[in-house]
């Protein structure tokens, strides 16, 4: 769920009582409760389908290759006393699709997944992530499955809007469809194509960044194309997202794919797509990339962005890598139910939803 967002600001708390004293928790249960019947709604949804709820491991030999996340490392110590490096997942997504390079065709996971550097509002170093897999079908699939995904959570919370920060969403209307151009153009009145390579592998720094000042916001001399896209998404484009009912943002330049594969119809899109309530990310899907070579290619890329930018890198997951040229064309998408819980609550944090947060350090050591 991607690059911290400036949506994430709000003042800072005035050291709130402990989540397990009674007083803070009564306050809490009635969110809590509906969050645990949102998971029991959406659980039955997918084994209606024929889905297969699968429990991937959280240890893994890499956490993720996106430059912009970051894993929490950790090592396995075998009875001889053998060390060998660990990270805890940011995502099940290499595990399911390994499951279904082995011939799984319809899998759904609930899991606890860790990303460091993440805090605030909308983001939690723990948290819970609903991840989906269809073998056989189009990503088009997928989007059907987030609008009911989303009302069946209001539903269950009682709720007849989705609320966050004063802006609201109705979970009962099907979400419109708009594409990453179309709304560069509608909220930032700038057109992506005229810094995108005919292949859309590549984009032309200058030329965005030159649409970047003109649309008003400050870039850096060191900011690269995708540094600058996603700015212009975070403080332009998002804000707008999903207000009135929810909007699935689809179409994503090539160069922004990840795990996507390209678009049949034109090479400079990816089929990719995120969800959007409230000005609020919830999911992010792919047509899946099963190509290990240009999946090798991409990962590389990300790990030398991130060795610029923050210094270290990730191993690859070479199992994940081997598996990807036995998995079927298939989609997948992966939303965080901690956000969904909190605008079907109507909460101002994540941390609001969730039963047992995790501790603050910096918190902590104001005691």
């Amino acid at each position: 769920m991607g690059k911290w967002r400036r949506q994430d600001r709000l003042p800072a708390l005035k050291s709130p009582s402990p989540f397990w004293s009674k007083d803070r928790h009564s306050d809490r249960r009635p969110r809590l409760l509906a969050r645990t019947r949102i998971i029991g709604a959406l659980r039955a949804y997918f084994e209606r389908q024929g889905f297969i709820e699968v429990e991937p491991a959280i240890l893994q030999a890499s956490p993720g290759n996106e430059a912009h996340l970051h894993g929490f490392a950790t090592e396995i110590i075998g009875p001889d006393g053998v060390r060998a490096p660990a990270f805890l997942h940011t995502s099940p997504e290499f595990a399911m699709k390994k499951l279904l390079a082995a011939g799984e065709s319809r899998i759904f996971a609930f899991s606890r997944v860790f990303r460091n550097r993440e805090r605030g509002a909308l983001h939690a170093p723990e948290f819970t992530m609903l991840e989906w897999y269809r073998a056989g079908a189009g990503y088009e699939a997928l989007m059907d499955d987030c609008a009911e995904i989303v009302a069946i959570a209001a539903e269950r919370a009682g709720a007849r809007r989705l609320r966050f920060r004063g802006r609201e969403s109705d979970p009962f209307v099907r979400p419109e469809r708009l594409s990453v151009r179309d709304a560069f153009l509608r909220y930032a009145g700038l057109d992506l194509f005229d810094s995108l390579g005919v292949d859309g592998r590549t984009g032309n720094r200058d030329a965005i960044a030159a649409q970047a000042m003109a649309a008003g916001l400050r870039i850096a001399d060191d900011d690269n194309w995708s540094d600058i896209f996603s700015r212009i998404l975070s403080e332009k484009v998002e804000p707008a997202l999903g207000l009135g009912r929810a909007t699935i943002l689809c179409l994503y330049p090539a160069c922004e794919a990840a795990l996507a594969r390209v678009s049949a119809d034109d090479p400079r899109l990816a089929d990719r797509f995120e969800l959007y309530a409230c000005g609020v990310e919830l999911a992010n899907a792919f047509g899946e990339l099963t190509d290990s070579a240009e999946q090798r290619r991409r990962f590389e890329a990300e790990m030398a962005e991130k060795q610029r930018v923050y210094g270290e890198t990730y191993p690859l997951d070479e199992d994940f890598l081997a598996a990807l040229d036995s998995m079927p064309a298939a989609s997948g998408a992966a939303l965080g139910l901690d956000r969904l819980a909190m605008l079907a609550c109507g909460a101002e944090r994540i941390e609001d939803v969730q039963w047992t947060p995790i501790f603050d350090p910096a918190r902590r050591a104001k005691r």
